[in-house]
């Protein structure tokens, strides 16, 4: 059962290699090494680009799946209208504790990335491309790559190529806040809704898709229509990437053909025959329970069938022995602290929805189920950016996939079993680690029950981690503290009244 996640899992490859390939004989394939493994990338014109684009039905694959095509030609067309040479951006940024594959790409196949994006720009007329990640070891081997090939910021060259580290956090991620950072903004939607391929990078016209697409991008290059489509399916021809975690005996990431069975592939990573349930799209995606998970295949229209879709690529599998709506609340808190704290939604709405679930995993009743419901309902379609309807697909999937547990928790004394920490969540340092304490820095907030008063200061502070309960006294999150909220819960800690909030190590 999985622990941690490292930064850098092992890879699994079902099926002939292709993202994957090279992998088995080299751990980071250099130019040289890119270059005797899948050969040199055609030159493609950007009609071209669009049409095979389209040939292959290729979609982003960083969560919302939009049509690369789309993108492209949308892009372009803006350009030409305004005069104006456009940027490409690749999105190289996970900042969800569940997903590698971009580490895993970006870490061993730049140049497969980069063959990808720089196939766009020269299309496109390009002026600049940026790499945008989150970690170091991911910027290090980007720098590398882009140094191997002659590229740099340098003015006056014919395309600029950079690569900028943001904060790995969740909304970093989010195509609005990545463009911001990369302005030298903070890395925070926002807060009004703008398509990159109109006003993106400075103001420009920008091209913005996940690593995995430009990789599939310079493959399709390569092979062409035809043979691209010779693995996959028809409407969905091709591989793709997943991270699988959670209850298997070690993580990792799989290169899998579209449309293969989702129980072949938790099988050949070693899950249990007949997981819990399994949460397919990460902690913005939706569980399936075990009826569904028998039947479900790897392909967009045949999850959205089932409620759920392939989003970042995330897959993770529970286990019988775990509380499945404990593992909820544990992620619930966690997307609350990861709010951007710039809108009501996020800010306020996501924290009391994670207290309405906690609320009946310990025996609320059909009050806090409705709770649930009504906080679900109040953040859907309101926020600045997607996090809040992901938080509340996520917790509400976990409603509809769990009956049993649900009913035990609502109208019962609880399924019997504790939580034990299988979703990955990032802990001390920002590794991504499986159990109770998982939160960021190693540090959690604390009550002494002797001192506290209920003066709710705390609450109007830190709604991220603090609500107050409805004897009037705080509730606290089951979360560690995240980077980005230490400073207001010291903030907290100071201005405590009653001297009664405090901040420990974890343990």
């Amino acid at each position: 059962m999985t622990a941690a996640l490292p930064e850098l899992p092992h890879v699994l490859t079902l099926g002939l290699p292709r993202l994957t390939a090279g992998f088995e004989t080299a751990e980071r394939l250099d130019r040289r090494a890119h270059l005797a493994v899948h050969g040199t990338a055609p030159r493609l014109t950007e009609d071209e680009l669009t049409r095979l684009a389209e040939a292959v039905a290729l979609r982003g694959r960083g969560g919302a799946g939009f049509p690369f095509a789309r993108k492209l030609r949308a892009t372009g067309t803006a350009a030409r209208r305004r005069g104006e040479r456009p940027a490409v951006v690749v999105n190289g940024c996970e900042g969800e504790p569940a997903c590698r594959k971009d580490a895993v790409l970006l870490r061993r196949a730049p140049h497969l990335v980069l063959d990808g994006a720089l196939l766009a720009a020269e299309a496109l007329g390009a002026a600049s491309l940026v790499v945008g990640v989150t970690r170091p070891a991911a910027e290090a081997s980007v720098r590398e790559a882009l140094a191997e090939r002659g590229l740099t910021d340098r003015r006056g060259r014919a395309l600029r190529a950079r690569v900028v580290r943001v904060p790995e956090r969740m909304v970093s991620g989010e195509s609005s806040a990545l463009l911001r950072a990369l302005g030298g903004g903070p890395a925070l939607p926002p807060g009004r809704r703008a398509r990159a391929s109109e006003a993106g990078l400075g103001g420009l016209p920008t091209l913005l898709s996940n690593t995995e697409t430009y990789a599939q991008l310079a493959l399709a290059a390569r092979l062409g229509a035809p043979g691209y489509a010779a693995t996959g399916t028809p409407d969905e021809p091709g591989t793709l990437l997943l991270t699988v975690s959670g209850a298997v005996p070690w993580p990792r990431v799989v290169e899998v053909p579209g449309g293969a069975a989702l129980s072949y592939v938790l099988a050949q990573c070693g899950a249990e025959p007949a997981p819990e349930g399994v949460l397919v799209g990460g902690y913005h995606g939706a569980w399936l329970d075990a009826a569904a998970t028998a039947g479900a295949v790897l392909s967009r229209d045949a999850l959205a069938a089932r409620g759920a879709s392939l989003g970042a690529g995330a897959v993770l599998p529970l286990p019988a022995a775990t509380c499945p709506l404990g593992e909820a609340v544990r992620v619930a808190h966690w997307l609350a602290a990861e709010s951007a704290g710039q809108c009501g939604p996020c800010r306020t709405g996501l924290p009391a929805l994670a207290g309405a679930l906690a609320d009946v995993v310990a025996g609320g009743g059909r009050g806090a189920l409705e709770a649930v419901r009504e906080a679900a309902g109040a953040v859907r379609g309101r926020g600045a950016c997607g996090h809040p309807d992901g938080a509340a697909r996520f917790a509400l999937s976990a409603l509809a996939a769990f009956t049993d547990d649900l009913a035990a928790h609502v109208l019962g004394g609880g399924c019997g079993r504790g939580t034990a920490g299988v979703l990955p969540l990032p802990g001390p340092g920002g590794a991504a680690a499986g159990g109770r304490d998982g939160g960021g820095g190693g540090e959690r907030l604390a009550v002494d029950w002797t001192l506290c008063e209920g003066h709710g200061l705390c609450a109007g502070l830190l709604p991220e981690l603090v609500r107050m309960g409805a004897d009037g006294f705080p509730s606290l999150a089951d979360a560690g503290v995240p980077d980005h909220l230490r400073s207001r819960v010291r903030r907290a800690v100071r201005r405590c009244p009653a001297l009664a909030l405090r901040l420990d190590r974890a343990p």
